[in-house]
């Protein structure tokens, strides 16, 4: 049976090969609680669909992959303790998928849109894309899994760069880095995106998944993600974490106490 999902989450099936699509365009497809839940509907059904090899994770239109949160809706219900489908610490985005996921970074892919990138495998990203995890400007923490993956995947300094003073950086420094593998022309991303995952529906199916359970399981990120869940539990809890999105919303400076 077909996953029941919201508007803001497009699934497709194109032989061996899904394509998930977040789909708030208007909203830089950032991320209401009901979309988080479509979307981990979406990828369990991928996951368990044995037609289906390799997924291709990408967003509306072409302003945003993903800029996170929606710090109006969701991160108030975050403050007051909502886990907004999260409520298991040791659970990350893409922690328990075991099939290749390639991500077609379309725009902007900043706080949680590139937590959600850093569990996929394989990243191809328009020459316009900015990354960044800018969530100390506002008070608060990238707790999706950043300050484990994002210092497994590229150098120390750079991760620091990212987490420390919520700057972007452009797709090709994220290709020189190596938070990324490819930048392509905008026209051509899906093209580039659909050309690796044929390339992986050639390769033996039960090999290519066993190599990256394997990788996945051999990091043991379990105990880090609880740490980072309940070290950032009081960074949430803090007058920091209400003034944050109130200056957002208000585009102002926020006034932070540390407290």
């Amino acid at each position: 049976m077909e996953p029941k999902l919201p508007e803001s989450v497009i699934y497709e099936k194109r032989g061996p090969i899904a394509v998930i699509t977040m789909n708030r365009p208007e909203a830089m497809n950032s991320l209401t609680k009901e979309m988080l839940i479509g979307l981990e509907a979406a990828f369990d059904d991928f996951e368990a669909d044995p037609a289906l090899r390799v997924a291709i994770f990408t967003g509306a239109g072409e302003r945003a992959f993903c800029t996170g949160l929606d710090l109006k809706v969701a991160l108030p219900a975050l403050n007051e303790g909502d886990a907004l489908g999260y409520e298991d610490p040791a659970k990350r985005p893409f922690q328990r998928n075991f099939k290749p996921i390639i991500t077609a970074v379309n725009g902007m892919c900043v706080a949680g849109g590139l937590e959600f990138m850093l569990g996929t495998d394989i990243r191809i990203a328009a020459g316009h894309v900015k990354f960044g995890l800018a969530e100390v400007r506002w008070g608060v923490v990238p707790a999706g899994g950043s300050h484990i993956r994002l210092p497994q995947q590229v150098p120390w300094a750079i991760a620091m760069e990212l987490l420390l003073t919520g700057n972007t950086i452009d797709a090709q420094r994220a290709c020189e880095v190596g938070l990324i593998n490819k930048v392509v022309p905008a026209d051509k991303l899906m093209d580039e995106a659909l050309a690796y995952a044929q390339r992986i529906c050639d390769n033996g199916p039960l090999a290519v998944r066993t190599a990256k359970e394997i990788a996945v399981r051999a990091l043991n990120n379990e105990p880090a993600f609880v740490l980072e869940k309940t070290m950032s539990a009081r960074v949430f809890a803090s007058d920091d974490a209400q003034e944050g999105p109130r200056a957002f919303a208000a585009k102002r400076k926020p006034e932070f106490t540390g407290r």
